[in-house]
C-alpha cells in the first residue's frame, strides 16, 4: 500500500507540470496525437519473461538456458542475472495496472517454455506455469488490453542444448511445435494475435557467430568460444528456426485458427542502412544488408526460399529446403513483427577485408558503422550500435511494405536508452526529455509511412519496465518505469505522463527554434 501511495504522489506531481522544455532534434515536426494514426490502431508496450519475471525455479519451472548463461560468469555485465529481475512472477497485476493507468490497448509479453514445460518434450507440462499466465490474460482482458503473445523469445529449457544442441538440431522442430500447441491449446481462446519466435536473425548471430549469447558457440575470427563454427551454425541454427516456425503455423491453423480467430506471425529484429559514401558499390552494399538481416527471415516465410542475395553469395554454404518444406513455409505468415531501434551505414567491402569491429556484425562483404568522417550517424544511446535516426523507421517500414506486398505489419519494440554516464541519478533517468524525444520522433516517422500506405495496424514500446537487458545487464534502462534494484518500486518517468497523454489526445507540441513546448492538459 505505501508503494501505491508513493507511486500516486509522484504521478500527481507530474500533473502539475503545465510546461516543460526539451532540446529537439532536427527530426520533430510539429506535433503528433492518437487521432492522427488509423482507426482501431494498437498501441501497447512490449516485455519478455527472462527480462522481468525472475522465480526462476519457482512453482516448478524448470532451469533455462539464460539461467544457465547469466550464472556463468563474466557473461553479463557485473555478473548479473534474471533470478529476480523486476519480480513481474509476484508483481505481475500491480504491472497490469501500471498498463491500464497508460491507456494502452495491447501488451505483448512472451511466454517462458521452461515455465510450461521445465524439461520440454521430455517431461510433462507445469500446471502452475499455465496458471500463471492465465492469471496475466484474464487480468489484462478485464482491463481491455489485448495479449499479444510471444512463444519464444530466446529462453528454452537447458536441457534441450545439452540433450541435441537447441537450435542446431532438426529434433528442436518438434519439440518446439509441441510448446507451442500447448500454448494454443491453454491460451489461444483468448489470444489473437500470436507471434512464434522473437528475433530469430539476432539470436542465429549472437549465439552462434559471436558467441555472446547462450549457447556461446563461435570461432575466429569472430570471438575465441571453446566450441562452434560461425561459418555453418548461425545458417543451421536459422533454418531450424525457420522451419520450426512454419510447422507451428501449419498447425495452428489446421487445429486452432479457425475455432480461435486468431493470427500469427513471427518478429525481426531490423535495421535501416545507408551507404557510406556516395559510390554505387556502396548503394548496392545496402540492398544486400537489408537482405541479409531481414529477408534471412522474411522471405523464406512468404516466398518459401532464401533471398536472391544470400543465394547468389553463400551457394551451398545455406541449407536448403526440400520441396514440402518450402510448401509449409510459403506463407507461413499472417503479419510481421518489426523490432526496430535504429539506422547505420554501410560500406561495400567486397574487394577488401570487412573490419569485425565494425559496429554490427553482417554477411555478405558488408561492413556496417554508425560513424562517418567521426560523425555519428545519429545521437547515441545506450545501445553502441542503436543510434537515434528518426527517418529510418520511415525507410525500413517502406521497404518491408515494398518487398512483401504491403503484408499487415506491427512495430514490435521501438525505444530508447540514455547512453552510459556514471556521473547519471536516479533524478535523471527519471526526467527522461531524451526518450519522449525519440517516441515522438519515431512515431511521425511511422505516421508518414503510414500514411503512404504502410499496412502497419499497431506499435509497442520497449519496454513498461527498466529490466534485464541479456548481456548488458540492469545498467541500460529502456522502461517507461523506473525499477528500483533494491526495493523494486516501479516510479514513473516523465515518458509515462507524455505516453498517457498521448494516448488520450491531450498532448501537444510545436516546434521553436532548436526547442520545444509542451502543454500538458
Amino acid at each position: 500500500m505505501k508503494m501505491l501511495q508513493t507511486q500516486l504522489i509522484i504521478v500527481l506531481m507530474m500533473f502539475c507540470f503545465v510546461h516543460f522544455h526539451v532540446l529537439s532534434s532536427n527530426e520533430v515536426g510539429a506535433g503528433i496525437t492518437r487521432s492522427q494514426f488509423p482507426e482501431g490502431f494498437l498501441f501497447g508496450v512490449s516485455t519478455s519473461s527472462y527480462q522481468i519475471e525472475g522465480a526462476p525455479l519457482e512453482d516448478g519451472k524448470g532451469w533455462s538456458n539464460w539461467d544457465d548463461f547469466s550464472h556463468t560468469p563474466g557473461k553479463i555485465k557485473n555478473d548479473e542475472n534474471g533470478d529476480i529481475a523486476d519480480d513481474h512472477f509476484h508483481l505481475n497485476l500491480e504491472d497490469i495496472k501500471l498498463m491500464s493507468f497508460l491507456g494502452i490497448n495491447v501488451y505483448r509479453f512472451s511466454i517462458s517454455w521452461s515455465r510450461i514445460l521445465p524439461r520440454g518434450i521430455y517431461g510433462d507440462i507445469n500446471p502452475p506455469g499455465i496458471m500463471f499466465y492465465n492469471k496475466i490474460i484474464d487480468n489484462l482482458l478485464l482491463r481491455g488490453i489485448e495479449p499479444f503473445v510471444t512463444i519464444h523469445h530466446h529462453d528454452m529449457p537447458q536441457e534441450l542444448q545439452e540433450k541435441y544442441g537447441g537450435w542446431l538440431s532438426p529434433r528442436i522442430r518438434r519439440d518446439f511445435v509441441h510448446f507451442a500447441e500447448v500454448c494454443f491449446k491453454s491460451f489461444g481462446d483468448r489470444v489473437k494475435h500470436w507471434l512464434t519466435i522473437n528475433e530469430p536473425n539476432e539470436v542465429a548471430e549472437t549465439a552462434f557467430t559471436w558467441g555472446i549469447y547462450p549457447p556461446s558457440h563461435c570461432s575466429p575470427p569472430f570471438g575465441n568460444c571453446s566450441t562452434g563454427n560461425s561459418d555453418v551454425e548461425p545458417l543451421a541454427a536459422m533454418h531450424n528456426m525457420l522451419l520450426s516456425h512454419a510447422k507451428a503455423v501449419e498447425l495452428y491453423r489446421k487445429n486452432f485458427q479457425a475455432k480461435q480467430g486468431g493470427t500469427i506471425g513471427i518478429v525481426a529484429i531490423t535495421f535501416m542502412f545507408e551507404p557510406l559514401r556516395d559510390e554505387e558499390c556502396d548503394r548496392e552494399a545496402v540492398n544486400r544488408a537489408l537482405a541479409f538481416l531481414i529477408a534471412w527471415v522474411l522471405d523464406p516465410l512468404v516466398f518459401g526460399e532464401y533471398p536472391a542475395e544470400m543465394r547468389s553469395i553463400l551457394g551451398s554454404q545455406l541449407p536448403s529446403f526440400s520441396p514440402k518444406e518450402k510448401s509449409i513455409l510459403k506463407g507461413s505468415l499472417d503479419f510481421i513483427g518489426i523490432n526496430h531501434y535504429g539506422t547505420l551505414y554501410v560500406k561495400d567491402c567486397s574487394h577488401s577485408a570487412c573490419s569485425l569491429f565494425a559496429k554490427r556484425p553482417i554477411r555478405g562483404f558488408l561492413e556496417a558503422t554508425g560513424m562517418r568522417d567521426g560523425i555519428p550517424i545519429g545521437d547515441p544511446t545506450g545501445i553502441p550500435e542503436f543510434f537515434v535516426v528518426p527517418r529510418g523507421m520511415e525507410k525500413i517500414v517502406d521497404y518491408i511494405k515494398i518487398r512483401y506486398h504491403n503484408m499487415v505489419m506491427y512495430i514490435t519494440e521501438n525505444g530508447y536508452s540514455s547512453p552510459p554516464n556514471q556521473d547519471v541519478t536516479k533524478q535523471d533517468f527519471l526526467q527522461d526529455f531524451k526518450r519522449i524525444e525519440y517516441f515522438e520522433a519515431y512515431l511521425e516517422a511511422l505516421l508518414r509511412a503510414i500514411r503512404k500506405g504502410a499496412n502497419v495496424r499497431g506499435y509497442m514500446v520497449w519496454s513498461l519496465l527498466d529490466s534485464f537487458e541479456w548481456i548488458n545487464g540492469y545498467g541500460t534502462r529502456f522502461g517507461l518505469y523506473y525499477v528500483d534494484r533494491e526495493t523494486l518500486q516501479r516510479i514513473p518517468k516523465l515518458s509515462v505522463q507524455w505516453f498517457s497523454s498521448f494516448l488520450n489526445n491531450n498532448i501537444h507540441t510545436k516546434t521553436e527554434g532548436f526547442r520545444i513546448e509542451r502543454s500538458i492538459s
